[in-house]
C-alpha cells in the first residue's frame, strides 16, 4: 500500500462485507464507546482514584508503585496469595486483607461510574448487537464492558459456552461448534481462581454489574485493565483462559474485521499476535472524524500491518457502531447557584 496515496474516504461497511468476508472480529474500546459515550475514559486506575465513594488511597498507590503495575488484577491477585501465606504461617496481620477490600472497593465504584447500567439499555440494541456476534464464527473482544455479554444472553443459542455452566473453563471441556466470544483481557463476567484457572459468574442482567460487589471473599475480577503491553501479557500468560485467547487470535485464519482498536503501543501484544496469524485481509473501521484523521489512521494500520491486504471503512455504517444505537448518557444535575 502507497502511504503517499492515502485519502480520507471511507467506503460504507455494507458495500465492502460481501466482497471481503471476515471469518473473525476484533473489538475495541471505540465499539462500545459507539453505544455508551461514557465507556471513553482514558484510565480506570485514575478513576478510580478520583470517585467520590472510598477512592484509592495512598497506602493503596503505594502497593501499585510497588508491583510497578496499574492492573487490579495483578494488585488483587498478590494481596490475596499474601493472606493466604499469613493464614498458613499463622500471622494475624489484617492489613492484606483490608487493603485488598479497600482497593477492589475502589475498582467498584470506578467501574459502575462509567459502565452502562442494564436498565438503560434497550432491548432492541441487545437483539442488533446479537445478531451482528452472529456474523463472525470468532469475536475477539479486548473489552471488559459487559455489552457483549449481554447481547449474547439475551438469545444464547447457537453461541458456545467455554465455560461449561458453573465448571469453569477447561481445555478439555471445549465445546466444538458455536459462536464464539473470546474476551482478551477479561471481562467483568469472569473471575479468576486461586489456582490462576477462570470461571465465569452465572449472574444475568443487572445482576451481573450489580454483584461485581458481592463476590465471594477473596474473589479476583478477571480483567486486565490497563497498563504497558509488557504488563498485560504478563497477566495473560498467568492465566488459563486469558492465555488461550490470546493463542487464538495468534492463529486466527481468514479474513479478520477490527472495530474500534486503536492498536497503539500499549496493545502490542495483540499486535504482534495479528502478525503471526497474518489474517487473509484486514477490514478496518475508521471513525470519520475528519479528513486528516482517517487519513493518520489509514497511514497507522498500513505501517502496523506492512504487506497485509487491507481495506478499510466506515466504522459508524457497521451494524456495531450506527448512530441509532447510541444510548444517551443522562445529564448530571448539578448544584443550583445561590
Amino acid at each position: 500500500m502507497d502511504l503517499d496515496q492515502l485519502d480520507a474516504r471511507l467506503p460504507d461497511w455494507r458495500d465492502l462485507a460481501p466482497t471481503q468476508p471476515c471469518t473473525g472480529l476484533l473489538l475495541g474500546n471505540g465499539a462500545s464507546r459507539a453505544i455508551w459515550r461514557n465507556f471513553a475514559y482514558d484510565s480506570l486506575f485514575e478513576r478510580a482514584q478520583k470517585v467520590r465513594n472510598k477512592p484509592l488511597g495512598q497506602t493503596d498507590l503505594a502497593l501499585f508503585r510497588s508491583l510497578a503495575t496499574q492492573s487490579f488484577e495483578q494488585v488483587l491477585t498478590s494481596l490475596k496469595s499474601t493472606v493466604r501465606v499469613n493464614a498458613a504461617l499463622a500471622i494475624s496481620s489484617t492489613s492484606p486483607l483490608n487493603r485488598y477490600y479497600a482497593i477492589k472497593e475502589a475498582l467498584i465504584h470506578a467501574m459502575r461510574s462509567v459502565h452502562i447500567p442494564f436498565q438503560q439499555v434497550p432491548v432492541n440494541t441487545l437483539a442488533v448487537i446479537n445478531r451482528e456476534l452472529r456474523r463472525y464464527p470468532t469475536v475477539y473482544s479486548s473489552n471488559y464492558d459487559l455489552l457483549c455479554h449481554w447481547a449474547v444472553q439475551h438469545e444464547p443459542g447457537g453461541f458456545a459456552d467455554l465455560f461449561n455452566g458453573d465448571d469453569g473453563f477447561d481445555l478439555r471441556a471445549l465445546p466444538g461448534a458455536g459462536h464464539r466470544v473470546l474476551y482478551l483481557h477479561g471481562a467483568l463476567h469472569l473471575l479468576k481462581n486461586a489456582d490462576a484457572s477462570s470461571r465465569q459468574r452465572l449472574a444475568t442482567g443487572s445482576a451481573l454489574l450489580d454483584g461485581f460487589a458481592v463476590n465471594q471473599p477473596g474473589d479476583v475480577p478477571l480483567f486486565v485493565s490497563e497498563g504497558a503491553s509488557e504488563d498485560k501479557l504478563r497477566s495473560i500468560r498467568s492465566n488459563d483462559y486469558l492465555n488461550w485467547c490470546h493463542g487464538q487470535l495468534a492463529s486466527h485464519v481468514g479474513g479478520l474485521c477490527i472495530l474500534g482498536h486503536k492498536l497503539n503501543a500499549e496493545d502490542a501484544h495483540l499486535i504482534d499476535a495479528l502478525r503471526r496469524a497474518a489474517p487473509t485481509w484486514l477490514a478496518i473501521g475508521i471513525f470519520p472524524l475528519s479528513d486528516a484523521w482517517v487519513v493518520s489512521q489509514k497511514r497507522h494500520y498500513a505501517t502496523l500491518f506492512e504487506g497485509l491486504p487491507m481495506s478499510f471503512f466506515d466504522a459508524t455504517s457497521h451494524g456495531l457502531c450506527r448512530p441509532e444505537l447510541n444510548v444517551p448518557v443522562p445529564a448530571v444535575v448539578g448544584r443550583k447557584r445561590r
